[in-house]
Formats: C-alpha cells, sequence, structure tokens
C-alpha cells in the first residue's frame, strides 16, 4: 500500500529530479539558440570565449574587488588605527566578499549557456577534426614539450584529437547530449547528478 501511495505521490508532484530537470530545461533551451552563433566562430575566437568570461567575472566584481583593495592599503598603510578600527575594518572586507561571492554566483548563471554551448562546440571540432589549429599561444608552446598530441608550426599550434592516456591511445569522439548538458548544469549548480551508466 505504501509503495502505491509513494508512486501516487510522484506522478502528481514529480521527483526531485523531476523538479532538477525542469529547472535547467530552459538554460538547454538557451544553449541551443547559442549554438548556431558559437559554430560561426573560429577557433581562435573560441578559444578566446574563456578570456571573455573571465573578464566579465572580473568586470562584475570590480567595484567590490576596489573597495577591499582600499581597505586593506588603509589597514596596511595608517598605522595610527586602533586595533578596534582595525577589526571592524577586517568585518567590512569579510561582508564585501560574502557579497562578491553573491555576485560571482549571478555572472556564472548569467554565463552558463554561452560557456557550455562553447564546450559543447569545442567538443565538436575535436569530434569532426582528426587536428584543430589555433594561434600557438605561450601554453601551446609550453604544453608542446610535454605532450606529443600538441605541434607547433610556425604561429600555429595543432591539437591532436588523439593522445596516450596511462599507455592507450584515446580519441575524443563525444559530442554532449542535452541529458549530459542537464548533468552539468545540476553540478554546476552545486547539486548532486546521478545518470545512467554510459552518460
Amino acid at each position: 500500500m505504501l509503495d502505491f501511495i509513494t508512486g501516487a505521490v510522484k506522478k502528481v508532484f514529480g521527483t526531485k529530479s523531476d523538479k532538477d530537470i525542469k529547472d535547467v530545461q530552459p538554460i538547454v533551451d538557451q544553449i541551443h539558440e547559442i549554438e548556431p552563433a558559437i559554430a560561426q566562430l573560429s577557433n581562435d575566437d573560441l578559444r578566446a570565449k574563456t578570456q571573455e568570461f573571465r573578464n566579465r567575472i572580473a568586470d562584475y566584481i570590480k567595484a567590490e574587488q576596489d573597495q577591499i583593495s582600499d581597505l586593506k592599503n588603509k589597514i596596511e598603510n595608517d598605522t595610527s588605527l586602533p586595533i578596534n578600527e582595525k577589526e571592524d575594518i577586517y568585518d567590512e572586507i569579510d561582508k564585501i566578499e560574502e557579497n562578491i561571492t553573491s555576485k560571482i554566483e549571478e555572472i556564472l548563471e548569467d554565463i552558463a549557456p554561452e560557456a557550455f554551448a562553447v564546450v559543447k562546440e569545442t567538443a565538436i571540432r575535436f569530434s569532426n577534426n582528426s587536428q584543430v589549429e589555433v594561434t600557438a599561444s605561450d601554453m601551446d608552446k609550453l604544453l608542446a614539450t610535454e605532450r606529443e598530441s600538441i605541434q607547433i608550426n610556425g604561429d600555429k599550434a595543432m591539437w591532436n584529437n588523439t593522445w596516450l592516456a596511462a599507455g592507450s591511445e584515446v580519441s575524443w569522439n563525444m559530442i554532449h547530449y542535452d541529458v549530459q548538458l542537464i548533468g552539468g548544469l545540476v553540478l554546476h549548480k552545486g547539486k548532486i547528478a546521478e545518470m545512467a551508466t554510459g552518460e
């Protein structure tokens, strides 16, 4: 009887999993809307999106970071500050840092659809090509000294979609399905995602 009641309640109200999926489905829809524009980007422009996201986050919290910097300078440079005023300033810094954490969560939610679209497009390019060519960065040049899967050719870096891992050859051949995007978004929101084997 208890199983029947539990089943009926789940049918009427849905499970926690159903609610989580319903919560992130609009973001998956946004990812799909963004995908055509992301697909038009060159490899270099696609790669530059990561720095663009970092810059957007830094810009979003810049005022608070500047406040903290000013307060820390005040503590360090004003030797006449009584200890209780210093403690008040440290308390203020703690409150600003809490605000920064909240603002980072906000901007990450804002960036999430585009960031997931960038990851999916990167997976598509590695899945559909044996090599992905980008303008060589200093990091590419450094990694090329350690990994055979990256070659430098003039000002270009060639990233192979096949590499050695634990002595075995591995090839990138995965493009994210919606269920994987949903799982990633659930994790992004700080929740636990349980997925079927193979997902």
